[in-house]
């Protein structure tokens, strides 16, 4: 990966539906040589998919809370994953090193979903208990450069 695919990829997170032209235009290739570039790059892994990045609040999930997850005994990533995936409301989740067996990012309604969702949570098998911090407002998130 050389410097052009580094602004290739750049500019292609700042907005995915770029033309090829466009890209061309900003890193002084033809628009089929962009593609072959992002061709390659997507088939070496570098580029996984492209999707629309939605604000949470625009669709109504205006609550926003980090998660501590302690699951009994030593389950496994994969049994975390398995047992909160099925919730909606769990927009990412991370294992971790410490006393919690995962960090969770929550989105909910408003208080009282984020209330009833952290209760399903509690009561999912493997989940002993939660410890919850809820976003005021977000600084600033950054993508990988």
């Amino acid at each position: 990966m050389d410097d052009i695919d580094r602004k290739i990829v750049a500019l292609l997170r700042q907005n995915a539906r770029r033309s090829f032209q466009d890209i061309g235009s900003q890193v002084s290739l033809s628009a089929p040589a962009v593609k072959r570039r992002v061709d390659r790059l997507e088939a070496g892994g570098v580029i996984k998919s492209y999707a629309a990045v939605i604000d949470p609040a625009a669709m109504g999930w205006h609550t926003h809370a980090v998660v501590a997850l302690y699951c009994e005994g030593r389950m496994s990533g994969g049994e975390v994953r398995s047992a909160i995936e099925p919730h909606p409301e769990v927009e990412a989740a991370y294992t971790v090193a410490g006393e919690a067996s995962a960090i969770i990012h929550l989105r909910a309604a408003d208080t009282q979903h984020l209330e009833e969702a952290l209760e399903r949570l509690r009561d999912t098998p493997g989940v002993r208990r939660t410890h919850t911090q809820v976003v005021l407002s977000t600084l600033f998130e950054r993508p990988v450069a």
